[in-house]
């Protein structure tokens, strides 16, 4: 098994699977809601070392995948606008958009260039006073402080040739309109650790109540995993539906009160166009009005297209609804490559396909219990 040739705690897998197995004495489908957390399973194999009882199924925890089209192709336009200089981390230049991705765009010689830091990007501005520098600011909860902070520097330093291009997402709403939708076959969560990490958890608590699922928030180690499995189908089997928090060396019921507190100072809660899935209410980040000045497609003219178009073989979003499989897909290794992708969860370093091409292309292997 990988997990045994590459995981350093052997001793304490065996302790947790034991605690699992004896637990579990019926059909349980659970759903990581992390990129990462995928990763991590795929990886290590953790669902080949899980009863057959337990089916694990990945959800839309990943915020590039997520990213509408329409966004996408806003972003291709600006980036391809004369005197600017379009600022992105890594993942995003190879996410396909209706015509084309970020590293075409930078081929035919706009001036794309990756960052590592929202900052870099407002320093960019501060240093190149006479180019307009835009940065698409894609993410979840966790990377939305850093965002913010990056307005907030460039409101400071009164910056007029600085914008950015908002693609934030909430991750609760998303979980509501998965067991609110008329094929839901989730019976429990593990939710992300980062993400509680800058929100706390008590977001997830009427969840918890009104759909009677458990949530366990849980971190991104192999062991965090299966201990978040574990606090989960005990949890199912005991008849419970509570919110319970495995990563406790990071997360606290309240979060992180100074990031919200920024948050708060810069964005409002909007809906949004999730890829693959389509709008999902309050779901969404936007800027508050005295930000507004900041946002590129308003500073450029430009609005998300309507008629854009995806690959008619990609099955992502139902990849991320967590209903099929990568290798359920027939384009899966073949027409659709991290190189040359149909869809953005074969690119990113989150994204579920990409995670089953690194990991077991070459096996033949899907995840257990399915």
């Amino acid at each position: 098994m990988r997990f045994v040739d590459e995981y350093r705690d052997r001793k304490a897998v065996g302790l947790m699977l034991r605690r699992i197995q004896e637990v579990v004495t019926r059909p349980w489908t659970i759903m990581e809601v992390c990129g990462g957390q995928t990763h991590a399973i795929v990886r290590y194999g953790l669902d080949e070392l899980l009863p057959d009882q337990v089916t694990l199924c990945h959800g839309p925890g990943c915020p590039v995948c997520v990213t509408p089209v329409g966004l996408i192709d806003q972003g291709l336009e600006i980036a391809q606008r004369a005197g600017v200089i379009f600022c992105s981390y890594g993942d995003m230049l190879r996410v396909p958009g209706s015509g084309g991705d970020l590293f075409s765009v930078k081929a035919t010689g706009a001036d794309v260039r990756v960052v590592y830091s929202p900052l870099e990007a407002v320093e960019l501005a501060r240093t190149h006073p006479d180019r307009e520098i835009v940065f698409f600011a894609v993410g979840f909860e966790t990377t939305a402080p850093a965002n913010a902070m990056s307005l907030v520097e460039a409101a400071r330093l009164d910056l007029d040739n600085f914008s950015v291009l908002v693609s934030h997402a909430r991750v609760p709403p998303a979980i509501e309109a998965i067991l609110s939708s008329a094929g839901n076959r989730v019976d429990a969560f593990l939710a992300a650790g980062h993400v509680c990490t800058i929100m706390g958890y008590g977001e997830y608590l009427p969840i918890a109540s009104r759909y009677r699922v458990p949530i366990v928030v849980t971190g991104f180690e192999p062991l965090d995993i299966l201990e978040g499995l574990a606090m989960s189908l005990e949890q199912l089997e005991n008849g419970r539906a509570e919110v319970e928090n495995q990563y406790v060396r990071t997360v606290t019921r309240g979060g992180n009160a100074a990031a919200q507190r920024v948050l708060e100072e810069v964005f409002q809660i909007v809906g949004r166009d999730w890829r693959g899935i389509g709008e999902i209410p309050a779901s969404g980040l936007g800027l508050r009005e005295p930000y507004l000045r900041f946002d590129a497609a308003r500073r450029f003219g430009i609005d998300i297209p309507t008629n854009t178009t995806e690959s008619g073989e990609c099955i992502s979003g139902q990849i991320l609804q967590g209903i099929l499989k990568p290798p359920d897909c027939p384009a899966f290794g073949s027409r659709c490559t991290p190189d040359r992708p149909l869809g953005a969860t074969m690119v990113s370093t989150e994204g579920a396909c990409a995670a089953y091409y690194r990991y077991r292309k070459h096996t033949g292997l899907t995840a257990g219990g399915s």
